[in-house]
């Protein structure tokens, strides 16, 4: 019975070095999946069959050869049972790889620890909740090689399966990203991501902590694009992402693009010193010509919250940079991989 399951686990997931070697390595793509994996107990099982086909030879739409080689599973010590499944799923399969953490660090640090440990010629990212669907990838390769790009993101053709609240705070926080910080190709990134192996573990290898990921490729990358794919309904799993923690998400892609921010500040305080020269002239000339008197609270109370609002703004803007910078200066880690799974705590 042992061996009959064993035999069955083979031609699911076929061996590395014997899928490979039947095949031209000229004309056969490597490809590493990359799924963290936070609350995937009950989507897991779902999403590896749907990866299964994939393992043996594949050809694009256009005719290019392709194999999953292997499916890393990046453990983030979520408050389900995933450690359990990914056992159970690399114990069957066996190009499934884990990667456990030492505790949950997010999506994107646990995105760059499978890069890290891929080692296929292209590398995609994807969620855990099937909204992605992995027969997609052949015509996202098709697309990073007929125009030579080194990162191809999904582009979603039908709105995501969200609330229209959400779907509305996504589209302005991309739209005011892409404005502030003059980049129209960052406001089109996706989790659904094809990399350049090389330069997905070059990144993975030199990312610094709190570094959002997508600004991590778009420094290292400048042939980008964007191929249409449609999104699938989520499996049966509640979403793990608040309305404030997407709020930090968007906060920590501000902070490590660049420095327009602090420009801004730069701005606010010059239209600030030119503001407050206008009320000054006003309040001069209705005294001096229009005998109008000027009283003296009102407009003390309205310039000192003004210009005491735009000091704390700037002043807490950077600081939110030098935390980000200490971070990195004191050595704080991105991650760590640990060689066995942290368990979710066991209530009472």
């Amino acid at each position: 019975m042992a061996q009959l399951t064993l035999i069955n686990s083979m031609s699911a997931f076929p061996a590395k070095n014997s899928s490979i070697k039947s095949i031209d390595s000229h004309f056969m793509h490597r490809v590493s999946i990359v799924i963290p994996v936070y609350q995937g107990a009950r989507t897991l099982p779902t999403l590896v069959e749907e990866i299964a086909p994939l393992t043996h030879q594949q050809t694009t739409p256009n005719g290019k050869g392709f194999v999953v080689c292997e499916v890393l599973f990046v453990h983030d010590c979520g408050p389900d049972r995933s450690d359990t499944t990914i056992e159970d799923i690399c114990a069957k399969y066996l190009c499934a790889k884990s990667v456990w953490l030492s505790r949950n660090y997010g999506q994107h640090a646990a995105t760059l620890a499978g890069m890290a440990s891929a080692t296929g010629d292209w590398v995609v990212t994807m969620d855990e909740d099937g909204q992605q669907n992995p027969a997609d990838i052949g015509s996202m390769l098709d697309y990073a090689l007929d125009s030579s790009l080194q990162l191809v993101y999904a582009q979603p053709t039908n709105p995501p399966p969200h609330g229209w609240l959400r779907n509305g705070l996504s589209r302005a926080a991309k739209t005011i990203s892409t404005k502030m910080l003059g980049n129209s190709a960052i406001g089109r990134f996706n989790s659904f991501r094809l990399v350049d192996g090389e330069i997905a573990r070059t990144l993975a290898a030199y990312c610094g902590n709190g570094v959002y990921l997508d600004v991590g490729l778009f420094w290292v990358t400048g042939r980008i694009g964007h191929c249409p794919v449609r999104l699938r309904d989520e499996l049966t799993r509640p979403s793990g992402y608040s309305y404030f923690r997407l709020f930090g998400h968007f906060w920590n892609l501000i902070l490590t693009t660049g420095t327009r921010p602090l420009r801004l500040i730069t701005i606010m305080g010059f239209f600030s010193m030119i503001l407050a020269i206008v009320i000054s002239a006003y309040a001069l000339y209705g005294k001096v010509f229009g005998q109008v008197p000027v009283q003296g609270w009102a407009s003390m109370l309205i310039v000192v919250s003004f210009f005491s609002g735009s000091i704390l703004t700037a002043l807490g803007v950077i600081a939110e940079y030098l935390a980000v910078t200490m971070g990195i200066v004191m050595g704080k880690p991105l991650y760590v991989v640990s060689t066995k799974p942290t368990r979710p705590a066991v209530l009472p």
